[in-house]
């Protein structure tokens, strides 16, 4: 059953009140383990899971990494950059515009980081790692959607970008959803081993 407008803002409301409270944590682990107990919860119960109405009695909760420190950063964002557009038509929401506002630079890589050009827009940060595929979901994950309350914490100077955060779009578990998808200048060439790995319903990961 398609959630309806309430049901879907009820979500909203939920998510950004959980990052609020992650950003608040006495420190990122427990941040971290209050954000999987939160999502599974969300994901099992709420009426606007992305969570197939048939799947959520028996979804066993994310697969989710041990929080590991060495993959928390906290990074200034390289802003002197050409602009870069990009137009990612979805089969739901048509097309959804992006606009290239910065670009981190981790220990694993760069990865641009890129403004959602409609209304209200938000910042936003896919990934595709070694392990897209081959442990999480194919078409990649995200770490910040600021439209939807994914939100880590910081700015430009200092912004939060916790790989342990990771997580799967919802077209991982239903292709139902539609999700704008890394491209190349947020694919990095190692694995990225922590967040969730693929959990879907969708019946494979790639």
């Amino acid at each position: 059953m398609t959630p309806d407008a309430w049901q879907v803002l009820d979500w909203r409301r939920r998510v950004h009140r959980l990052y609020d409270e992650v950003r608040a944590a006495p420190d990122p682990r427990a941040g971290h383990a209050h954000w999987v107990a939160v999502r599974d919860d969300l994901l099992r119960t709420h009426p606007a899971s992305p969570v197939p109405d048939g799947a959520r009695a028996t979804y066993p909760g994310a697969d989710v990494a041990p929080y590991d420190p060495a993959f928390r950063f906290e990074v200034a964002v390289r802003r002197d950059l050409p602009p870069a557009h990009r137009d990612l038509t979805t089969g739901t929401d048509g097309v959804v515009r992006l606009g290239r506002v910065g670009r981190v630079a981790l220990p694993l890589g760069d990865l641009d980081l890129w403004w959602v050009t409609g209304y209200g827009g938000g910042l936003f940060l896919p990934l595709r790692d070694l392990t897209s595929g081959r442990g999480s979901y194919g078409g990649g994950r995200y770490l910040l959607d600021t439209v939807k309350g994914a939100d880590l914490g910081g700015g430009q100077d200092a912004l939060v970008v916790d790989l342990n955060f990771a997580f799967q779009p919802s077209c991982a578990y239903d292709e139902a959803w539609a999700c704008p998808l890394p491209g190349p200048e947020n694919t990095l060439a190692e694995p990225v081993p922590v967040g969730e790995a693929f959990t879907g319903t969708t019946g494979d990961d790639s």
